[in-house]
């Protein structure tokens, strides 16, 4: 399961984390905080003290030009260096190429020709 762990910067926590970002703006007290994204048990997360946000279905963007999608409301993941590469996966569309943290699959040349 992915969720967020909203604490200030600098401080990320010692849990699987696939992505960390700036908090948005739109955000109470954002300044100073990050979010960081991580995979794994949300009661465990917050049984250890750590401020957690639960997440939606959607895009969640970096700040880099790529984010987090999720579905299945943070049971299924992709961890994308831009809107059309997978860097990492979990749930049915995790292929051999996502699980490899090395390996970045080419969502966009899958759909559109060019291969993966």
């Amino acid at each position: 399961m992915m969720f967020i762990v909203r604490t200030e910067q600098g401080q990320v926590p010692d849990l699987d984390v696939r992505m960390v970002r700036r908090t948005p703006a739109i955000v109470t007290d954002s300044a100073g905080r990050i979010d960081c994204f991580c995979a794994g048990d949300l009661d465990a997360a917050r049984a250890a003290g750590w401020p957690t946000v639960p997440v939606h279905d959607g895009w969640y963007p970096d700040d880099h030009g790529g984010g987090v999608a999720i579905w299945g409301q943070g049971l299924f993941w992709e961890v994308r260096d831009t809107p059309f590469s997978v860097r990492q996966a979990s749930g049915p569309t995790k292929t051999a190429a996502a699980a490899d943290d090395a390996a970045v699959l080419d969502v966009r040349g899958a759909i559109f020709g060019g291969g993966v």
